[in-house]
């Protein structure tokens, strides 16, 4: 726009006409980069059957357990089915799409427009859009979820920080303001926003008692999405019924989709007893597998020889999960950046793969794993005139070497990383005792506690401490409840945690959440790390605004580059292959879409065979 408005008149003349003509087209979906796949006849998707039966009764296994309705606050913990975006209870705005990277389509907004410079979006809700009490969704209940969205959960409070104000402006539209210009993707995450009902929030429960946004909740909220709660018991097991007069059963994303009669996931707390449920039948119909042995040794058993359960796999053109080893630098012993590289040269991946993994996996080195937005090499060009601005903030190797991992392929590799970690430590004025044990600076002995919720944690956990023993630290591994692990992950009380996050192929204002200052000591923030950087928050906030494509890929190969010379985590691996297991009564069309890998809720259940494997 500064462009435009050092221009000469008539040359901008030329080019507002346009400009004002695009603010006042309606779309009925959005992109960040590219063209949208679906035009305006989109009328489902193109793996969604939009004549697949309805019926069944789909039974699932979940890990833990559950203590809450209300997945918008921090406490709590909320039921298979229910999240942050409103999971199977509640419709957004849009819905993103299932078969292309950052784009999206309506749902409880049938259309939208925005300003050619960003700075405001009107979404008009469809009016067909109903609450399962069948009152309407309404500009008042998007306006006050907005409030309650920003002030009540983390994500969301980073996500929604440059919206200045939300109104209603007639024709069942709401118009959000922005307080900066040049957020191209502020306008189009609007449309996750979970739309609440203000009325049923607002309103008191059996016994009376008003009822509180802020509060986890034991009472079943109202709905507008697919499903609604049915029968539960809190942490054991919840139904989730099809809403058969459901408002949004012909929109394009959701035509085809969610055909089960029924959902019911069962709690388990054990792993093992997840996995004889599943080899049994009948408390689990699918599963996602995510053991490398089982997948290799054990789909032997007596179903999959008699054809009764069916083993895929999957593939997905959608960025890597990243999981990791993240340091809690909010502790003192974390702080050196080149303590925490001494640590990273410990983790032998490589082993591990063999003797534990079949070589199935692929080590991650990259925070925005899988794709262009990952950096490489050695930086140049823009990315290095980006990089240049904090040159003396950052190790001068990160100008000049491409970033590597530990490798343990040769035999020598273990002595070679034990002492230039021990180099590193003593770089760091750390020293060893007379016992050969590492000290901190009080003098006390250099000790590490890894939690995690993940009962499986010891395979890959134990040989890590193994060997930090070599270079005198002292490790333990705490394997948590669900519940435990979620309290102390979102109150940072670890020394280090083994845990995940998924990046989206357009980086922006959920970085804030991932990596910025003000995230770093906000209970239930993904800043697992507690990363106060000044030049990261401006890159950050550089990343929100970038113009274009381009300039997007340079700021985050430049974000990502930084992240890993300051080891802020230790990067794990991840699987390239999505490893599915299906009784044969689940039927699943194909192809499934490229993006996602699978999409579940296009399945549906072949209700003979589902009778007959019952008998």
């Amino acid at each position: 726009m500064s462009f435009l408005k050092s221009a000469p008149l008539l040359f901008a003349l030329l080019f507002v006409a346009p400009a004002l003509a695009d603010e006042t087209k309606w779309r009925h979906g959005d992109t960040l980069f590219g063209e949208l796949k679906h035009g305006a006849d989109f009328t489902h998707y193109p793996h969604a059957n939009p004549d697949a039966p309805r019926g069944g009764h789909l039974k699932r296994a979940s890990f833990g357990g559950f203590d809450s309705f209300n997945p918008f606050v921090v406490r709590g913990r909320t039921p298979s089915g229910l999240s942050y975006f409103g999971g199977l209870l509640y419709d957004g705005l849009f819905e993103q799409s299932l078969d292309q990277p950052s784009a999206a389509y309506g749902l409880v907004a049938d259309k939208f427009r925005k300003a050619d410079d960003s700075s405001w979006a009107v979404y008009h809700i469809n009016e067909k859009a109903r609450w399962h009490d069948g009152k309407p969704i309404t500009p008042e209940d998007v306006i006050w979820s907005m409030e309650a969205m920003r002030t009540n959960y983390p994500l969301w409070k980073d996500y929604f920080k440059n919206v200045k104000s939300v109104e209603s402006t007639g024709n069942n539209e709401v118009t959000f303001t922005f307080t900066q210009k040049g957020n191209r993707e502020l306008p189009h995450i609007i449309g996750d926003l979970p739309i609440l009902p203000k009325h049923w929030w607002e309103g008191v429960d059996a016994d009376g008692n008003k009822r509180d946004i802020s509060k986890p909740t034991t009472e079943p909220p109202l709905g507008s999405g697919p499903y609604r709660i049915g029968k539960y018991d809190l942490g054991k097991y919840i139904t989730w019924d099809r809403v058969k007069d459901y408002w949004a059963k012909d929109i394009p994303v959701r035509k085809g989709r969610y055909n089960y009669d029924s959902i019911r996931y069962t709690y388990f707390l054990d792993e093992s007893a997840m996995w004889e449920a599943f080899k049994k039948g009948g408390l689990s119909d699918y599963k996602v597998e995510g053991r490398e042995n089982r997948w290799k040794k054990e789909y032997d058993f007596p179903a999959v020889k008699r054809g009764d359960v069916i083993t895929q796999t999957f593939r997905t053109t959608r960025s890597q999960l990243y999981t990791g080893f993240y340091f809690n630098t909010r502790k003192d012993k974390f702080k050196n950046p080149k303590v925490r590289e001494a640590i990273t040269l410990m983790f032998d991946f490589e082993t591990l793969n063999k003797n534990l993994f079949f070589n199935l996996y692929k080590r991650t080195d990259s925070f925005f794993e899988g794709g262009e937005l990952e950096s490489s090499t050695v930086p140049n060009g823009r990315e290095l005139e980006i990089l240049e601005a904090y040159h003396d903030q950052l190790p001068a190797d990160l100008f000049t070497k491409p970033f590597t991992l530990p490798d343990y392929t040769k035999r020598s590799s273990t002595r070679k990383y034990q002492r230039r970690a021990i180099k590193l430590l003593k770089e760091a004025s750390l020293k060893f005792n007379d016992k050969r044990q590492l000290t901190t600076a009080n003098g006390k002995p250099f000790t590490i506690e890894f939690i995690t919720a993940d009962p499986n944690a010891e395979r890959k956990t134990n040989a890590f401490i193994e060997s930090l023993k070599r270079i005198g630290i002292t490790a333990s591994l705490r394997i948590l409840d669900t519940s435990q692990y979620k309290n102390r992950l979102d109150n940072f009380d670890f020394d280090i945690t083994s845990t995940l996050t998924a990046q989206s192929l357009s980086p922006g204002n959920e970085q804030r959440e991932y990596w910025s200052s003000a995230a770093a000591d906000r209970p239930g923030t993904r800043n697992f790390s507690g990363i106060k950087e000044p030049m990261i928050d401006e890159l950050v906030e550089k990343i929100i605004l970038a113009p274009d494509r381009q300039e997007l890929l340079h700021l985050t190969h430049a974000l990502d580059r930084i992240l890993k010379w300051r080891y802020y985590a230790i990067p794990q691996w991840h699987n390239p292959e999505i490893w599915f297991a299906k009784w044969k009564h689940i039927q699943v069309p194909e192809p499934q879409p490229g993006y996602s890998g699978i999409d579940s809720l296009s399945f549906w259940i072949d209700t003979k065979i589902e009778a007959e494997l019952r008998k």
